[in-house]
């Protein structure tokens, strides 16, 4: 669970609001995968692990569509959390506030940027 510092620290951001909604979502799933595992280091639990721990939620497990729509949300997650992990050279549970919204600032930064413009034809 993100602390009420955290929320204001997310919701801070310059980002828009779709854009923070994912990292919010993002965050709230590391912080999950991190109770999976039991730790906030190291690589992301097995899907197995996963599995069975929705299935110990009662609210989860009360809903096998839910279920089953969680594990697939929580999977997307776990592979977004593990590129950008290689990306900052950090494991995936290691991961913290502060470098999901580095990677989602620098990913907006990316998509505003205006194309490079074509190289100038050599003069002749």
């Amino acid at each position: 669970m993100l602390s009420p510092d955290e929320l204001q620290e997310l919701e801070a951001t310059l980002l828009p609001t779709l854009e923070r909604h994912h990292l919010r979502l993002l965050a709230h799933g590391l912080r999950t995968l991190q109770a999976i595992a039991g730790q906030r280091a190291g690589a992301l639990p097995p899907e197995a692990a996963v599995a069975a721990w929705a299935a110990a939620q009662p609210l989860i497990a009360a809903d096998a569509g839910f279920e089953q729509a969680f594990l697939t949300q929580i999977g997307h997650v776990a592979t977004q959390l593990a590129a950008i992990a290689t990306a900052a050279g950090r494991e995936p549970l290691a991961l913290d506030l502060a470098d999901l919204i580095h990677w989602a600032t620098g990913e907006a930064d990316r998509r505003l940027r205006p194309p490079a413009a074509p190289p100038d034809p050599p003069p002749g």
